[in-house]
């Protein structure tokens, strides 16, 4: 399968090249269109060793391809550290001494393993008082053993040891086995799990496997150690992937999650700002009213200041009559039982039920008219 070989920065001479099945295809390093009209002009490099290289980038570098005999080795030993920060390799899966035997499936070999109990129970929900289906692990176990990656034709004797399989963001399992044990439950069971607010419903068992002959894509850093060039992890954070996909199909997958990512994240921000801009407006209301309640405050208070400065120059007579809840009218009636004169009949009669004197706050049982000659 094909090895994709990403070198930074761009020099002109130095090629990023494919390996195919016995072969070398050589693609000029990713590019991108400048203002200028010169070939090499129009083109810049790389911003970092090790750029995740797009599937639009790759249309868009326009590269030629050739087809000659090589040997990665010889491209790994031209590059700094006999190292590729990010490669991209499609082979065949191949085991390097023993291979893997499933245990339910007869003639079915592999490199990784994976056996997995999964438990699935029924949950009450006490908010929504209804039942919820729940899966939980309970037992999970991962085998491996050495294995490459090899072109699909026989005797092209060029190898690539994968290292570290588990420690990959996406690992391809293909599902060999699979198969759901119901539990089996006495009526005292069901009622003490209808109590407890837990139902069980089985145990799930599962065999995942990387089989041998598997055509795999390897994306993580390639290096040369001795004699054997080998796959790896990353060091600088990028993601390593060991898929059953061909590098296109890869490529469009994870564009696609691009994509749906940054819709996502527009709509989000669209609601983000819809939100925002309604409490901004539900405060500028509520501002605006705290301003109007507090002006009506002010020009009442100035309304009470003048009328006490006219009350005063119209002589202490006039204040000493004057209703204590309007300081406008002349008081006109008497409270009983408490027998205070303190208000007009106008005033009383604006008083909330059940009256009380405006001073001594005692109930008001009945109100005598204040006749003065």
């Amino acid at each position: 399968g094909p090895v994709a070989l990403g070198f930074g920065p761009f020099r002109p001479p130095k090629k990023a090249l494919l390996w195919g099945s016995g072969h070398f295809v050589p693609v000029f390093a990713p590019l991108q269109p400048w203002r200028t009209a010169s070939r090499w002009s129009r083109c810049r490099p790389l911003e970092r060793p090790g750029d995740v290289i797009t599937g639009r980038r790759w249309r868009r570098a326009g590269a030629r391809t050739v087809r000659l005999d090589g040997d990665p080795r010889v491209v790994l030993l031209e590059a700094p550290g006999r190292c590729v920060p990010y490669a991209v390799i499609e082979g065949v899966v191949q085991s390097v001494k023993e291979t893997l035997s499933s245990q339910f499936v007869e003639n079915c070999k592999g490199v990784v393993q994976r056996l997995t109990l999964q438990e699935h129970k029924m949950v009450w929900n006490r908010t929504t008082h209804l039942w919820n289906d729940c899966e939980k692990i309970i037992h999970q176990r991962t085998n491996t053993t050495p294995f490459d990656l090899v072109p699909p034709e026989e005797g092209a004797g060029v190898t690539v040891r994968v290292m570290k399989p588990l420690d990959a963001a996406e690992l391809s399992l293909e599902t060999v086995y699979e198969k759901f044990h119901p539990s089996v439950q006495s009526f005292t069971d069901v009622i003490g799990h209808y109590i407890s607010g837990e139902r069980p419903k089985g145990i799930q068992e599962t065999e995942q496997m990387l089989k041998v002959g598997t055509a795999l894509t390897g994306v993580g850093e390639l290096v040369l150690d001795n004699a054997t060039i080998k796959l790896q992890p990353p060091k600088q954070g990028m993601p390593y992937y060991l898929s059953s996909l061909d590098f296109s199909t890869l490529l469009q997958k994870h564009e696609a999650n691009v994509r749906f990512w940054k819709i996502l994240t527009v709509v989000f921000g669209f609601a983000t700002c819809t939100v925002l801009f309604f409490i901004l407006r539900k405060q500028y209301r509520h501002h605006r009213e705290r301003r109007h309640l507090k002006q009506m405050q002010e020009e009442f208070r100035q309304a009470q200041e003048r009328l006490m400065r006219e009350m005063n120059a119209e002589g202490g007579e006039t204040l000493k009559n004057a209703c204590v809840v309007c300081l406008s009218n002349a008081k006109s009636c008497v409270f009983l039982e408490c027998g205070h004169v303190c208000s007009c009949s106008e005033c009383y009669r604006a008083l909330p039920e059940p009256k009380r004197c405006p001073v001594c706050r005692q109930p008001v049982s009945r109100v005598v008219p204040l006749y003065n000659s």
